[in-house]
């Protein structure tokens, strides 16, 4: 499917605005058809789990990722006292689906938890993943007492030189970010390197400094996500990270999947441009994670496989 066909074929679903095609598409501009390994996957018009298992098999599947006897954290975005609908938590089905596959490769245990900010109880509850992580086979963990947390050192940070980290990060042998794909009021997009805000206590000093320099710098965390998987089957266009009703949302039914945190945030910010406006200039801390080289903004260089389904 070349790039015209596959722009024009693409399932929006419940939406009314129209997709513009000149430049903000180039995630699904080209497939590297080589041996190298998959860095990129982009998928659309299916349901979060299928999406996840197309997405994971073009990254060579998740027993390349979750060996076996691994304690695995998955970390979603969790913050907000909202059901799935309203697209300010990650999607509970493609929770789900994940810590059934790390499960499936002979992962010994995975544990799902964020640093909420409406009560955690709450959050956990009514987002869903609660229900999904518990039916999935996972563990729930609280983030909402310091006694979770000890300090790490972040040399290589601009403005951060230490934060707080949840042990359930620094115990585990490996984790798997999962954040939504949103609006946000303070760094305009909330993505993976945002999502790494949901692992540390002490985020205050985040808004106090530069929010957008201090995101670069927790990502400078030595131990990195495995993966990082971007729910954006909806997508909270506006008012965001909490969001105010249905109207800002957009179901838009896609994923991205990267070990890249800095690439599949740059994907993810080229897609929301297509719903709303986003240069990637406005998002500040993708500039500041590729010379920190945490990753790369050029996507363009990178072997992507795009998939419609």
């Amino acid at each position: 499917m070349d790039r015209r066909d596959f722009l024009k074929s693409l399932a929006i679903a419940g939406t009314a605005f129209t997709l513009k095609m000149k430049g903000g598409m180039d995630v699904f501009a080209q497939t590297m058809e080589n041996a190298l390994p998959t860095d990129l996957v982009a998928v659309m018009g299916g349901e979060p789990d299928a999406m996840f298992k197309k997405a994971i098999e073009e990254m060579g599947g998740m027993g390349r990722y979750v060996k076996r006897g691994q304690k695995v954290v998955v970390k979603p975005n969790i913050g907000w006292d909202k059901v799935p609908e309203l697209a300010a938590n990650t999607n509970p089905i493609l929770v789900k689906e994940i810590i059934k596959q790390c499960l499936a490769a002979g992962a010994k245990e995975v544990v799902v938890f964020d640093n909420t900010c409406d009560d955690w109880k709450k959050c956990y509850a009514n987002s869903g993943i609660e229900a999904a992580a518990k039916a999935a086979g996972a563990k729930i963990l609280p983030a909402d007492n310091k006694s979770y947390y000890s300090d790490v050192s972040l040399p290589q940070g601009k403005k951060l030189k230490s934060m707080q980290v949840h042990k359930a990060i620094l115990d585990c042998d490996v984790w798997i970010n999962v954040p939504i794909l949103k609006h946000h009021g303070g760094a305009n997009m909330s993505i993976a390197m945002k999502n790494l805000m949901g692992i540390i206590w002490n985020r205050r000093i985040f808004h106090i400094s530069d929010l957008q320099q201090c995101i670069a710098d927790v990502c400078t965390l030595e131990k990195k996500p495995i993966l990082n998987v971007v729910d954006a089957y909806r997508v909270l266009k506006a008012n965001g990270p909490r969001g105010r009703s249905q109207e800002d949302v957009v179901t838009s039914k896609a994923l991205f999947i990267s070990q890249d945190m800095v690439a599949v945030d740059t994907a993810a910010t080229k897609f929301f441009n297509q719903i709303q406006a986003m240069p990637l200039d406005d998002v500040k801390y993708l500039s500041h994670g590729q010379a920190l080289k945490i990753g790369t903004m050029d996507i363009d260089n990178l072997n992507v496989k795009r998939i419609k389904m």
